[in-house]
């Protein structure tokens, strides 16, 4: 259950960073519950496909499966601690004027970290029910704190919250790594 909980608080983290900016932009009532709800749909659809494709390579490469998740979510990790601060804010900016397919565009490349953390589930052998609940449930909630404190707060708190998703993400990795080796349990 440690697995659950370690790979769903950077997403947490994540979805406070997008939806703290998204507050400090200033979006109204209506469009916080409209992007509570695409995030939630979002985040918690994305892992299936990473889910499947995660499985299915599980199957065949087996042993080294835990392995692959590990670099997975180091490279993720190291994604979002590197990611560009300019490019984010252009696309959070496209992200809270966006409708229609091009909400579900955006909605996409927001939730291209579900998707390795799919591909994490899937070879990290996490049950995946409540995997996908805990994340979309998380996901509608984190987002409304984040966009009610965004006004409130300041763009280097936002920022810190995306640079500890990041290195949590990392510090899963290690201690999924752990836990293979038989350091920690699994």
């Amino acid at each position: 259950m440690w697995r659950l909980f370690a790979l769903v608080l950077p997403l947490a983290l994540d979805t406070f960073a997008v939806s703290a900016a998204l507050g400090i932009a200033g979006v109204s009532s209506r469009q916080r519950l409209r992007l509570g709800f695409l995030f939630a749909c979002f985040e918690g659809g994305m892992p299936l496909v990473g889910l499947a494709i995660g499985a299915a390579i599980g199957n065949i490469i087996g042993a080294f499966a835990d392995y692959i998740a590990i670099l997975a979510l180091v490279a993720l990790g190291a994604y979002v601690l590197l990611a560009d601060e300019e490019k984010e804010e252009a696309r959070l900016a496209l992200f809270a004027t966006s409708s229609g397919a091009a909400l579900i565009g955006v909605g996409l490349s927001v939730s291209l970290d579900e998707l390795a953390i799919g591909f994490a589930l899937g070879l990290a052998r996490v049950p995946i029910v409540p995997a996908l609940i805990v994340i979309a449930v998380q996901a509608f909630i984190v987002s409304q704190v984040g966009f009610g404190l965004g006004r409130r707060i300041g763009q280097s708190v936002r920022e810190g919250a995306q640079r500890l998703a990041g290195i949590v993400l990392i510090a899963v990795a290690g201690l999924l790594l752990l836990a293979r080796l038989g350091v920690v349990p699994p």
